[in-house]
């Protein structure tokens, strides 16, 4: 197994890797810096790593201060800190246990973040995360949804259902009637307000996966990005979509498609209700920071 320990005759520089997370080949998912031995570094300082390697999310392993965790991990957008997300959990748990961590339980590993313990599965190359509960769920407001709509480039009618689904970042998600109304969407690329959104629609039978995901979010200086690969979106749309009968797990998610990524997500459900989102890691680069 890989490893990204930092050069023993610098003791003060940082290892990091680079992490593909829910790839299906090398170079095909959603890539993560993860920073080792971070907790000397202040928040602006890891502010500060995360907009110079201008990933969609940078993170940093720290000791835990929860007894039942194995690691700490701090997560950084270009602009603001997440209490979590879903690509930097499973990155940063690949990250965790290449460099020779050794989780409590052979079974589990547990993951400290702002939103809490997270628990992980592991099976080869392939981790999972029980999806957290959501912090706001429940209808959009007619207001919120002309919005999108207008956002979109669509017509209200296009729109088979809305929720939120923020689980940390703040998604609101929306449902179109067909994956390829997912794929054909077009918005613009910056927006008069804040946007986390989420978009899905049904593969017919047969197809790639049960259904194409898109996500857009307000990058640090109001240009909208589309994100290649969203765990924390995929794991609150598993909720809503298992909760409202349209999907029964084990089933796969697509995203990236439409900017040439080919992420796959992997959702399964235990007796007790949890849902748990899975994908492929891969360590792609590793190396010292000064």
């Amino acid at each position: 197994m890989a490893t990204f320990r930092a050069n023993s005759a610098d003791p003060a520089a940082k290892a990091y890797c680079l992490v593909d997370v829910f790839g299906t080949e090398p170079f095909s998912g959603n890539p993560l810096p993860v920073i080792a031995d971070a907790d000397d570094l202040a928040t602006e300082e890891m502010q500060r790593i995360t907009r110079w390697f201008g990933y969609s999310e940078t993170a940093f392993l720290l000791t835990p201060t929860d007894p039942a965790a194995d690691y700490r991990v701090r997560i950084f957008t270009l602009d603001r800190e997440l209490p979590f997300a879903g690509h930097p959990t499973l990155g940063s748990c690949h990250a965790w246990l290449a460099s020779g961590g050794l989780p409590r339980d052979s079974a589990t590993v547990v993951q400290q973040c702002g939103a809490g313990l997270v628990s992980l599965r592991r099976s080869g190359d392939t981790l999972a995360f029980a999806a957290p509960p959501l912090l706001r769920s429940g209808a959009v407001a007619e207001e919120d949804i002309t919005e999108i709509v207008d956002f979109l480039r669509i017509a209200r009618s296009d729109i088979v259902d809305a929720q939120w689904v923020d689980n940390g970042p703040g998604w609101v998600a929306v449902m179109l009637a067909s994956a390829d109304a997912v794929l054909a969407l077009e918005p613009p690329p910056t927006a008069p307000r804040r946007i986390e959104l989420g978009v899905v629609g049904p593969h017919a039978p047969g197809g790639p996966a049960a259904y194409e995901v898109r996500s857009f979010f307000s990058g640090q200086h109001g240009a909208i990005i589309e994100d290649p690969i969203t765990g924390s979106l995929n794991a609150s749309l598993a909720q809503w979509l298992t909760r409202s009968g349209r999907f029964t797990p084990p089933y796969t998610a697509r995203q990236g498609t439409a900017i040439g990524r080919n992420g796959r997500v992997s959702i399964d459900q235990d007796a007790d209700g949890t849902i748990w989102v899975g994908g492929r890691t891969l360590t792609i680069a590793s190396g010292k920071m000064a």
